[in-house]
């Protein structure tokens, strides 16, 4: 009896504990979307273009971002004056790398429309996660750069994972890592994200992006909103 007792009181505190854990996590979720404009404002993007350079070897390499919810995601850059683009939608994608020598736009892999479905959620990853299938474990605190970080594992719906570092003083994704593949070998990227910025509507976006599959940090200047995006924008041309 004594032995069912301690073990009944074991399972209870272990419960507990998890309960506790799962609340605490959650309560990091809420805080970072409420940060970033909150629910009411993330749920009206529909549309994002941001523009910005990218800073490569003494270069500045103008850049265009396009998103639209659950349906497309474009980044197009111009380099030695030549029009570059990756493109990636729920059943399709298209490099298009001219600088490379390719002469037209290549079809996606799999495994890279994999690597970036999750981006084709412009309003936020973390908003309402549970209704999209993602789950996600608090695995304490780490340091990044001298801040010490409260540390998320996501797990997504499609069995990719990334880990995402907030900061405790404004619930802002800080860094992030995940694992890409890259010329069929898996490589763990690293993120990091700074330069919180408010836009009239409210909301806020990391304008410096660094990360060591870019030659250099990306910086943006401009955020559009729900602007209209022609629906050749998310198609190939050359």
């Amino acid at each position: 009896m004594k032995t069912l007792k301690l073990f009944s009181l074991f399972a209870a505190t272990a419960f507990s504990f998890a309960t506790v854990k799962a609340q605490t996590a959650d309560e990091i979720v809420s805080k970072h979307i409420e940060a970033i404009g909150g629910t009411e404002k993330l749920k009206t993007i529909n549309t994002l273009v941001m523009e910005g350079t990218l800073s490569a070897q003494g270069m500045e390499i103008p850049i265009k971002s396009y998103g639209q919810q659950n349906y497309g995601s474009k980044q197009e850059f111009v380099v030695m004056g030549m029009t570059a683009y990756i493109i990636s939608r729920k059943d399709s994608g298209w490099n298009f790398l001219p600088f490379n020598g390719q002469t037209a736009p290549e079809p996606m892999t799999a495994e890279d429309l994999k690597d970036r479905e999750n981006d084709l959620d412009i309003q936020s990853e973390l908003l309402d996660y549970k209704t999209k299938g993602h789950s996600i474990e608090l695995l304490g605190k780490e340091d990044v750069d001298g801040t010490e970080c409260f540390k998320l594992k996501v797990l997504y719906k499609n069995g990719k994972e990334a880990t995402l570092y907030f900061d405790p003083a404004t619930y802002f994704i800080i860094q992030r890592k995940g694992i890409a593949k890259a010329n069929g070998q898996e490589i763990e990227v690293t993120t990091k994200l700074s330069n919180y910025t408010k836009t009239l509507e409210g909301l806020v976006f990391p304008m410096t992006i660094e990360s060591n599959t870019l030659p250099g940090p990306l910086t943006f200047t401009k955020v559009e909103v729900n602007k209209a995006i022609d629906e050749a924008t998310f198609k190939p041309s050359n």
